[in-house]
């Protein structure tokens, strides 16, 4: 839960709430009537004020339930049964994005070119596919916000991935993706929209300064330490200087991806570029960040829609979307 100011407080500090922050300001500067509620792993204030208060629409926020990331599209699908509009994604594009694995196998099978990949299962013997190359890069197959991303998640030889599969099961408490390395731009598409949909400019995550050795990898570092980011010059910016057709093919790609996994509301789809234009659909994000000063906002703002008409967007998307229970 944000405070009502952040005068006095640490920009470090004021980025675990920065986000409830940005939108509970936003929407009451525009009229709107905001009643905030933080939820841990309980839905007993939630349903009460959804009693007593019913509200046109709950603006959801949610990460997670109960400390577990796979749980807030429950949270979801009880506001549907319960015939309470939200907004951003629907239960079903939610759990389907949300399973990275399952979310390959469904958009192989519409050709969309992701890296080759394997998924190492927690508490089972680790056992290397001939069909992947090094290096290969290993990540939480449920986890997002970079959780287990570091320099190290790159790895070379059949010892480092034994070893980086082993840190994610213990860290992360998650099964390990494992997936051919891409080098190349990091690239991001959002999405906005129902029935009708409609993409943002391509965003670039920039590395800034790398040392020798390090690859160009959004870490979890990279993402959301401040301190960090101004030290060795990362930022994000629109894309420039793309090869010939990539906008495109992203933005093709992007709607392709937003309507095989069934989502709704907004998106954002990540991709690796590489040198040649190449592009690899890496993951999709579901109710990704918008916060005022992210990824997601600034490609809004460079399609000309600033932070106060993205949100009421969004808003409008969760009134309109066609739930099941609105087509009886």
């Amino acid at each position: 839960m944000p405070p009502d100011s952040l005068k006095g407080v640490r920009e470090q500090d004021a980025a675990e709430y920065r986000t409830e922050y940005d939108v509970i300001s936003c929407l009451r500067a525009s009229g709107h009537d905001v009643r905030p509620i933080g939820i841990g792993d309980s839905l007993t204030e939630l349903r009460a004020t959804l009693q007593d208060w019913q509200p046109q629409v709950c603006f959801n926020l949610l990460e997670e339930f109960g400390g577990i990331v796979t749980y807030d599209q429950h949270v979801v699908a009880w506001l549907e049964l319960l015939r309470q509009p939200y907004t951003g994604c629907n239960p079903r594009g939610m759990m389907l994005s949300r399973d990275k694995v399952l979310s390959k196998q469904l958009l192989a099978y519409h050709r969309i070119p992701t890296p080759q990949f394997a998924v190492f299962r927690r508490g089972a013997a680790i056992r290397i596919p001939a069909r992947l190359h090094y290096p290969l890069f290993v990540k939480s197959a449920t986890e997002d916000a970079s959780l287990g991303i570091a320099q190290a998640s790159i790895v070379e030889d059949a010892a480092r991935l034994s070893e980086r599969i082993e840190f994610i099961h213990e860290h992360t408490s998650s099964d390990a993706l494992v997936e051919e390395y891409v080098e190349g731009r990091e690239l991001y598409i959002g999405v906005i929209g129902n029935d009708r949909i409609r993409t943002l400019p391509p965003w670039e995550f920039i590395f800034g300064e790398l040392k020798a050795g390090r690859a160009g990898i959004a870490t979890r570092k990279a993402k959301w330490d401040r301190a960090y980011q101004a030290r060795h010059g990362i930022t994000s910016d629109v894309a420039r200087d793309l090869p010939d057709g990539v906008a495109g093919r992203l933005n093709k790609l992007a709607r392709r991806i937003y309507r095989a996994l069934h989502m709704t509301g907004y998106a954002r789809m990540d991709f690796r570029v590489r040198a040649d234009g190449t592009p690899f659909f890496l993951e999709a994000n579901a109710n990704p960040n918008v916060e005022k000063e992210e990824d997601f906002a600034y490609a809004a703002l460079a399609a000309g829609m600033d932070y106060a008409a993205l949100l009421e967007r969004i808003i409008s998307l969760g009134l309109s979307y066609r739930a099941k229970w609105r087509q009886d």
